[in-house]
């Protein structure tokens, strides 16, 4: 096996209807986080997979403000392809972030990923090796669920009227249904209709003109968002309902907020294994808290681009962290490579895999990389730091985080600066906000109100940064062979190899440290250069640990290189950029056949599916494939050189 540098190779692809139909979804995915970029690049390279544990589980419950800033985050500021690829000349490449090398010998080829959000699809793999699939609709029977009645005692009428107020479509604040036949029982059966086939509504009798009515309204304050109401749980039944959610361009926490919103519940109660990007299509398992199957399988009536279903009862809720992995089912579209190429490309990605680089999500999208904060938290330069996420910087950003920057830049004034800012859970929001409350002389204190998860961020970015480079020499260093001194586990223990056991383990049992005070390094010319970048950035690989406990890094293990399971592919032909190339779970259900293709269409596209394991980057292993650098910068940058 040898190791090959990398080499740029595109196809320029020209615009199509659809792209320029779709502009607007294409310039809002243009200025998105971690690396997404939308249709106008020559190869759109994404990937759905799992983050790092403590930065998984960050909701918002403040649903109101959290719409309006969406709103405003989704709007775009400017420009045409050309504009944008001009911004982006200040992004980060593959090389500057330690992407550098190729395990196979393959000519790359190119090849569009994600023409359509449904052209990546992940389906979740649970601890049992179970992978996730939306395949039944029904609910389990259960003696304790309300009464076949509870669902035809209300009329189309009166179904409609709650459907509006459930989902605030219309100004009423409340429905008045008339008891007719007027008994305890009939209001009863009617209460329990309107709670369990309108989540979020509540009801009380009342009289009227000598008639009874049931009232529904929306519950108002604290009770709102309190926990699942306090009913009679069957002891028999498990407290937690597992169910599997499938969606559609649309990324997890949004998901669990919409289902929280329409239940009324808090979103603590839902609990998960991983969370999924959101353009693509992806299939995982949630449970969530003595919420009734019942109530969860009507949702689906007014649910858009999710659904749930495969519903059952257990005794305990999901964890992070406990999932096997993912299975994904990619198409790349409009490949340009020879049947040869493709051959040699998919049977080198499943013989030997590729290099388990941290992908350029990692980094960020702008001219400041995330690497560059997290490196100056370790070195403990609170200033570069403020500098760092507030000072003007040339790249793609959205208008009033540009007015936000001149502002600071202009007075150091953190409120002035705040008020050029309409969206305040920003990161610049929050340290600005922090700035305001403890004073220019306390950043520590004033960083510390961005959440946790998101301050680790910064420092795992740097470790990510390390261990890319790290791996780049140790493969241009070594080869794809294991060598006296590298790393291999023995269970969580790191050991040598030493030179009388070399011939035991191949390059699939190496590991390499993100650097930390609770890791080994190699015994070869590779832990002298860890030693090395790390003084180069004025930190000392022997004291890693910080005088604040949360940045204290104890470091980590990772493989080098990552063989997928379960590799397959398929060339198919096709003529309309439009029509899907497979069928998903909810196309199953619902009877659509996939569409008949034809046998010598005018475009080819490479089928691929295979499994990779938590915190691996599917980006990664399509860059592979393609050999090509998969950053934003590059890709628009190739795409708006042919446009000219």
């Amino acid at each position: 096996m040898e190791t090959v540098e990398m080499n740029s190779v595109s196809l320029k692809r020209p615009r199509s209807e659809d792209d320029v139909a779709n502009a607007d979804e294409i310039k809002r995915q243009k200025i998105l986080e971690k690396s997404k970029t939308g249709n106008n690049s020559g190869q759109s390279i994404e990937t759905v997979t799992e983050q790092p544990e403590d930065t998984k589980n960050e909701i918002i419950s403040n649903e109101e403000s959290e719409e309006q800033e969406e709103e405003l985050e989704d709007s775009d500021e400017d420009g045409d392809p050309e504009s944008f690829a001009d911004m982006m000349k200040h992004g980060l490449t593959e090389s500057d972030v330690g992407i550098t090398k190729f395990v196979s010998s393959h000519k790359g080829f190119s090849g569009i990923l994600k023409e359509r959000y449904s052209d990546f699809v992940v389906h979740e793999i649970g601890k049992d090796g179970r992978v996730s699939h939306l395949d039944d609709f029904s609910v389990p029977v259960d003696d304790e669920d309300p009464s076949e009645e509870t669902f035809t005692v209300l009329s189309d009428e009166d179904k409609q009227r709650l459907e509006e107020l459930q989902l605030f479509k219309n100004k009423e604040a409340s429905v008045a249904i008339e008891v007719i036949e007027d008994t305890k029982e009939k209001r009863t059966v009617i209460h329990q209709a309107v709670k369990s086939l309108f989540p979020g509504l509540e009801t009380k009798t009342e009289d009227r003109d000598g008639k009874k009515y049931i009232i529904a309204y929306h519950a108002a304050g604290k009770k709102a968002l309190a926990n699942p109401r306090k009913h009679s749980w069957p002891k028999s039944r498990g407290s937690y309902c597992h169910f599997v959610l499938y969606k559609e361009n649309k990324d997890t926490m949004d998901a669990i907020n919409v289902l929280s919103k329409f239940l009324r519940v808090k979103p603590n109660i839902f609990s998960y294994m991983g969370t999924k990007d959101k353009r693509a299509i992806t299939v995982q398992e949630i449970a969530v808290l003595r919420i009734t199957a019942q109530r969860l399988a009507h949702l689906n009536k007014c649910l858009m681009n999710f659904k749930l279903g495969n519903f059952s009862y257990k005794n305990h809720p999901l964890k992070l962290g406990e999932l096997q992995g993912n299975h994904f089912t990619v198409v790349l579209r409009n490949i340009t490579g020879t049947d040869d190429q493709i051959e040699q490309a998919m049977h080198s990605l499943r013989e030997i895999g590729f290099i388990n680089y941290y992908g350029m999500q990692r980094f960020g999208t702008t001219a400041v990389p995330t690497y560059q904060i997290g490196r100056a938290i370790l070195q403990n330069n609170w200033n570069e730091v403020m500098d760092l996420i507030l000072k003007p910087r040339p790249g793609a950003e959205k208008g009033y985080l540009v007015k936000c920057r001149e502002e600071w830049a202009k007075t150091k004034d953190p409120a002035a600066a705040l008020k050029k800012l309409p969206v305040k859970r920003c990161v610049e929001g929050q340290l600005l906000r922090g700035l305001l409350k403890y004073g220019m002389k306390n950043i520590i204190s004033a960083f510390g109100i961005i959440p946790r998860n998101n301050r680790l961020m910064y420092i795992h970015s740097y470790q990510s940064y390390v261990w890319n480079n790290m791996v780049s020499k140790r493969i241009e260093e070594y080869g794809l062979r294991a060598v006296p001194g590298d790393l291999i586990l023995k269970g969580a223990t790191a050991l040598h190899i030493e030179e009388g056991d070399v011939d035991n383990y191949t390059i699939h049992d190496v590991v390499m440290p993100l650097p930390g005070f609770d890791v080994i390094y190699p015994k070869h010319k590779i832990g002298e250069a860890y030693k090395e970048m790390l003084t180069a950035d004025n930190l000392d690989i022997n004291n890693m640990r910080h005088k604040i406990r949360d940045y204290s890094l104890s470091g980590a293990y990772r493989k080098i290189i990552i063989r997928p399971q379960n590799v397959n592919w398929e060339v198919v032909a096709y003529d309309d950029p439009k029509i899907p190339l497979f069928t998903t779970d909810l196309d199953k259900l619902e009877g659509k056949p996939l569409p008949v293709l034809p046998t010598d269409g005018k475009f080819r596209a490479l089928k691929m599916e295979f499994s990779l394991p938590p915190s691996t980057y599917a980006t990664m292993a399509i860059r592979e494939v393609l050999k090509m650098d998969t950053s934003i910068k590059n890709q628009t940058q190739l795409n708006t050189t042919w446009l000219r």
